[in-house]
């Protein structure tokens, strides 16, 4: 996954601090009801389509974009499917970071799926029984986004 400038622009001053970012989930169905999935050049496994917001950046805008990049598939944002913290993670060069996750459903629209960029190996649509295997991260947001549900947020009530 590409670096954004401005990360490594902070980088320069924070050094391997933790640093705190919004990122983006899209969960993307066809009208099939498969779920658009790439499989990620960095660690080579399938899983759900996502990426960092940039400055100003809304988080409806950061899933359009991040899924064109990556599948050249256009989508429209439906409905927000969670919200959650997740737990910091430092990469292997040492930086430190931690992402407020914020996963969106969304609908594809048009385009046909295909690798787009260098962050993905290839990309596929697959039917909700029939997923490769997956981290429970992924899982999870596929779930969710597949129930017609509230959105959920960790520590809300217990839920």
């Amino acid at each position: 996954m590409a670096t954004p400038d401005f990360i490594r622009d902070l980088r320069s001053t924070l050094g391997h601090q933790l640093l705190w970012l919004p990122g983006v989930t899209a969960v993307v169905f066809d009208d099939d009801g498969r779920v658009l999935l790439g499989r990620r050049a960095d660690t080579g496994g399938w899983s759900v389509i996502g990426g960092i917001a940039e400055p100003g950046e809304q988080p409806a805008e950061v899933a359009v974009r991040e899924v064109f990049e990556e599948t050249a598939v256009r989508v429209v944002p439906e409905r927000v499917v969670l919200v959650e913290a997740l737990r910091p993670l430092t990469y292997p060069n040492g930086d430190v970071c931690q992402f407020m996750d914020i996963t969106l459903r969304c609908r594809a629209v048009d385009g046909e799926a295909r690798v787009n960029d260098d962050e993905s190996l290839d990309v596929a649509w697959f039917a909700l029984d029939a997923l490769p295997e997956l981290e429970e991260f992924a899982l999870t947001r596929i779930r969710r986004a597949a129930e017609d549900g509230e959105a959920w947020f960790e520590g809300k009530g217990g839920v």
